[in-house]
């Protein structure tokens, strides 16, 4: 298996690269039933595939992968699912805070991120503190975020400014709006995976990923690793972007 991955990853353009990969990772809850085991176990799975998706991208030179962890719309879960959906992210973030920097891997959070708990904010705090200086892929954790919910913070903090006087109505154009976005340090996707076969976005980076690339697999979640991510990119690599051009 490892030999066929190896081949795959030889048919990689590394000139033509995706600069940003985003994904939803999307059937953790599917690869548990499946297997008769709580949703749960699906998360824990799910954070493996983490691992080797992080590996993979820095191996070939992305340079920013986000990942949608949490979603606004996942508070609306059960309660018991929910906290343990936290405490693995706490529990996580603190275990991979050496690996990250191993691998030169600067992490940082995109959404609502002061709406989770300090403790959590805390762990979250440190791994990005201690990985700040690092400048191989940035990794970015989509954490209580939600598209609309950012648009709509977009326009509070630009109503605020006018109200201020820091800005005028007639300064407002795209590249404005953008630099009030949660990724107004990134620049947008240029390929948006998938996982589990389903066909939308599910309120993830709405403005962002106007002209993104998307690939759907069929692949759960937990099952996604080395091999996908080649594949996808060099899914990729087929297509003809033209941005609205002929």
């Amino acid at each position: 298996m490892t030999d066929k991955i190896d081949a795959l990853k030889k048919r990689i353009d590394l000139r033509r690269l995706p600069e940003h990969i985003a994904i939803i990772m999307d059937g953790n809850g599917r690869w548990a039933r499946r297997r008769n085991l709580p949703r749960t176990a699906g998360h824990e799975a799910g954070v493996e595939a983490v691992r080797k998706v992080v590996r993979a991208s820095a191996e070939v030179g992305i340079k920013i992968l986000t990942l949608y962890t949490v979603s606004v719309e996942n508070w609306k879960r059960p309660r018991e699912e929910v906290a343990a959906l936290m405490r693995l992210l706490t529990r996580t973030t603190r275990r991979e805070i050496d690996e990250l920097n191993r691998n030169n891997v600067r992490l940082i959070t995109t959404g609502r991120v002061d709406e989770l708990s300090i403790a959590r904010r805390k762990v979250l705090a440190l791994a990005a503190e201690k990985t700040r200086e690092n400048d191989g892929l940035i990794l970015n954790l989509a954490l209580n975020y939600g598209g609309r919910t950012e648009i709509v913070d977009a326009i509070r903090s630009i109503a605020l400014g006018i109200r201020a006087g820091h800005i005028q109505p007639n300064d407002i154009n795209e590249t404005l709006f953008s630099d009030y976005l949660y990724t107004a340090a990134l620049p947008d996707p240029d390929l948006l995976i998938r996982t589990s076969g389903e066909m939308r976005i599910s309120n993830f980076l709405i403005w962002q990923t106007s002209y993104t690339e998307l690939y759907v697999t069929d692949v759960l979640w937990p099952d996604f690793g080395r091999k996908e991510l080649f594949e996808a990119v060099i899914e990729y690599q087929k297509r003809e972007r033209r941005f609205g051009r002929i």
